[in-house]
């Protein structure tokens, strides 16, 4: 540009006067601490098992710092390979995403309708009851449907003692449950079944789910389904519509939750589930506590374990993202 058409801005300084250089912003105390425990109680323990996993079981003295992959092909392909190939634990990994699943889907399923009701009543006691129930242990929720489901002191001395049992035989039902694994020869059983592993699992997290989907439904704009009411439409109707569209990303979220969360459950699997059917949590407390201390194995399972959490977790946060998208 030329000299007549440019303006020229100076900024006289008085004499001796410094003019001091921007200054770099620091992370604040309080943040740097924030990072080094998160580091610490996140990063560290990861690092750590993710490096055991490479070590090297020593017979009868325990293990080795190494780096080999025999651990993983143990998981996916069985120790024999390429001899003989075996997917036992594999068969682990499908039971644990088997019974995780389920439960989590019923957890939410079942705990929407209560907690509907209750955003709806302003039932702020049976918030406090849920919050109260979270302190019981899995210990403690496993040992009363233990007893609950007993042969001998639960549910089936109750079918057999109120007469159920045998209208079951008489309708003919009785053979069925025992094709499902519920009945023996004699009597209705509830252990060791499928049947009773996700229904402790349920009970377990129905609690979180309530909690998790209780903020959303607390908010919904009550308004619109007052409008769709008036122009005509039915309950269902308006909870396909209305309700649900409003809180999908919620649900599905409280389900993504739920089922990491379940993905460890340990006291249930083994009090209820058939040792056939047990889950990779289970395999990985055997490895590292049981008989054979191998925990290279045992950090091998628990990182395929934290692997396909990590990949279900992953692919809810991309569906939800191309929800929100289509929103």
């Amino acid at each position: 540009m030329s000299g007549a058409g440019m303006v020229e801005a100076r900024i006289e300084l008085p004499a001796g006067a410094v003019v001091a250089a921007p200054e770099k912003r620091r992370m604040p105390a309080k943040g740097a601490a924030l990072w080094a425990v998160v580091v610490f109680l996140c990063v560290t323990p990861f690092l750590l098992v993710l490096t055991i996993s490479f070590g090297q079981k020593i017979e009868g003295a325990g293990w080795e710092w190494a780096m080999t992959l025999e651990n993983y092909q143990r998981v996916f392909v069985g120790a024999s390979w390429p001899d003989e190939v075996t997917f036992l634990y594999l068969q682990k990994l499908y039971y644990s995403l088997y019974y995780a699943v389920i439960a989590s889907v019923l957890a939410v399923l079942t705990a929407f309708p209560f907690t509907y009701l209750m955003t709806r009543r302003a039932q702020a006691r049976w918030l406090v009851f849920i919050l109260a129930s979270l302190s019981l242990s899995e210990v403690f929720i496993v040992m009363g449907w233990d007893v609950l489901l007993s042969n001998r002191s639960g549910l089936p001395m109750v079918f057999k003692a109120t007469g159920l049992t045998d209208w079951l035989k008489a309708v003919g039902w009785f053979d069925i449950l025992r094709e499902w694994g519920l009945a023996n020869p004699r009597n209705v059983k509830f252990k060791t079944s499928e049947f009773a592993t996700i229904l402790t699992m349920t009970y377990l997290v129905w609690p979180y789910a309530v909690i998790l989907l209780y903020p959303p439904l607390s908010r919904l704009d009550h308004s619109m389904v007052e409008a769709a009411r008036t122009m005509g439409a039915g309950p269902w109707k308006v909870m396909s519509t209305v309700i649900l569209p409003s809180v999908r990303l919620p649900l599905v979220g409280a389900i993504l939750l739920l089922f990491v969360f379940l993905l460890g459950t340990y006291v249930a699997v083994t009090v209820f589930a058939e040792p056939a059917k047990q889950t990779m949590a289970v395999s990985v407390y055997d490895a590292v506590r049981g008989n054979t201390l191998n925990a290279p194995f045992g950090a091998a399972q628990a990182m395929v374990l934290l692997a396909t959490a990590a990949v279900f977790l992953s692919l809810g946060h991309v569906l939800s993202r191309r929800a929100e998208a289509g929103a």
